[in-house]
């Protein structure tokens, strides 16, 4: 077997796997009427495959969009027939984020944030939570610089 066709096996059993991972989330999800199916889940991860790609990003696991599921699936905004585009949606929040916190803010606080906000002041709509996230972000780098702009010329 030549290399390019074990790398694309070696591929192809990765997507097999992410794919019934994703799935199997069904069981914790489903008491509250959300499932994925596996084209659901094949949609997912194609729609993640783009995000990484459209924000210059490398993910070698899963677990960002299993985490976004676990936690999302308890909201009382999300259903069954928004499901799957509101965790694309929440996907492309999610990699925006990471890029405009340089990775200086842990995943699992990110997501977090991010479903407080959707919750709470937000109230499941996706393009608030978009903006409370630029916002977020906006005030993040400002702190970040802060420090460095208050002793500027004190030298």
């Amino acid at each position: 077997m030549n290399l390019s066709a074990m790398l694309n096996s070696i591929q192809q059993s990765h997507h097999s796997n992410t794919i019934m991972d994703l799935v199997s989330l069904n069981d914790k999800t489903k008491e509250r009427g959300l499932a994925l199916t596996p084209d659901d889940a094949k949609s997912l991860v194609a729609s993640r495959n783009k995000v990484l790609r459209d924000h210059a990003r490398i993910e070698l696991s899963n677990g960002v969009l299993k985490e976004l599921i676990e936690v999302f699936s308890t909201s009382p905004y999300i259903n069954q027939e928004h499901y799957v585009d509101t965790l694309n949606e929440l996907q492309e929040i999610f990699y925006y984020l990471r890029n405009e916190t340089e990775d200086k803010v842990a995943d699992a606080k990110l997501i977090q944030l991010m479903n407080d906000y959707y919750n709470r002041s937000c109230a499941g709509s996706i393009e608030l939570l978009r903006s409370k996230m630029e916002e977020f972000t906006e005030n993040f780098r400002r702190d970040i610089t802060l420090p460095d702009s208050i002793f500027k010329g004190d030298e």
